[in-house]
């Protein structure tokens, strides 16, 4: 009995496994290129940059850093978050994910919930400047995707931030 029961126990894994096709389906379609090359760029219409900007972010929302350890706004932060709060005011059936990040140093315990005290310190200002709190959702993802992989003071400075997503 037992050796039926192993018998159609390995029958059944084998017929749930299915079995892989070894033909490769090639497109015929070119890749989508991440970045505009430079001809391009100088042909369409400049993007804002400025605080919170690098050369891989060009949205409408600009991103706002943070101390070490605090999730206290800084003059710079309260200032981008007025130029964020401006775009939005003009943009009303639009929301926002604001991303709560942490650099390296900490626990990941610890990161997620300072990384949640960032992103809900952002929303309250944006709130108080009178973007609707229904528009904002707050997440942290504390140190687990960082800017920059580096382990100094200026990769790290440039992890401890808040993103704004549009959705």
């Amino acid at each position: 009995m037992k050796v039926k029961l192993k018998g159609m126990l390995v029958l059944a894994m084998m017929m749930s496994a299915g079995c892989s096709s070894k033909n490769v389906v090639k497109s015929t379609e070119e890749p989508a290129r991440q970045f505009p090359s430079s001809q391009e760029t100088s042909t369409q219409e400049v993007q804002r940059t400025g605080y919170g900007f690098d050369k891989w972010q060009n949205g409408p929302l600009g991103d706002v850093f943070f101390d070490f350890d605090s999730a206290t706004l800084s003059a710079d932060a309260q200032e981008q978050l007025k130029q964020n709060s401006s775009w939005l005011v003009n943009n009303p059936t639009k929301k926002a994910l604001i991303e709560g990040h942490c650099d390296s140093r900490g626990t990941s315990e610890y990161n997620l919930a300072l990384g949640e005290r960032r992103s809900v310190s952002a929303k309250q200002y944006l709130v108080k400047l009178g973007v609707a709190s229904s528009r904002l959702e707050t997440v942290s993802f504390g140190q687990e995707r960082p800017f920059d992989l580096g382990q100094n003071e200026e990769a790290w400075a440039k992890n401890r931030r808040d993103h704004f997503v549009i959705k």
